[in-house]
């Protein structure tokens, strides 16, 4: 099973990321963390590294409903979405399939809100 859903796109970085967050608000998604990680191995280790931003994205609904069920679930929110240049012009984004991630946990309420979190990113993601 593959851990990420994706989509790349014949479109500039930060066009991309705009489309994305827009994208993210549409599904009732609130973006709680944006981690430059070029800018951040630059500054850190000296590294020349194509763009690459992590969003940490987060349903509000969907993770009270989550740590609900379990409340140890924080340690794998919120949802990552990876907009990176994919170099010739395209931008890829990637999210975490919550689905993939959630099976080390035996609760099948909380693979049920997995999956509709893996809907919202699937649409999100096939809508840029």
């Amino acid at each position: 099973m593959a851990y990420y859903i994706n989509r790349i796109l014949p479109v500039a970085f930060d066009k991309v990321m705009t489309r994305t967050k827009a994208a993210l608000k549409a599904e009732g998604f609130g973006v709680l963390t944006e981690i430059n990680v070029q800018k951040t191995l630059k500054e850190k280790i000296g590294v020349d590294f194509p763009k690459y931003v992590i969003l940490g994205a987060c349903s509000p609904a969907l993770a009270h409903e989550a740590l609900l069920l379990e409340n140890k679930v924080g340690i794998m929110l919120p949802c990552n979405v990876v907009v990176r240049d994919a170099g010739n012009g395209q931008t890829e984004v990637a999210a975490i399939d919550p689905v993939a991630s959630m099976q080390a946990i035996d609760n099948p309420g909380l693979k049920r809100a997995a999956e509709q979190v893996r809907s919202k990113l699937e649409r999100v993601i096939a809508g840029l």
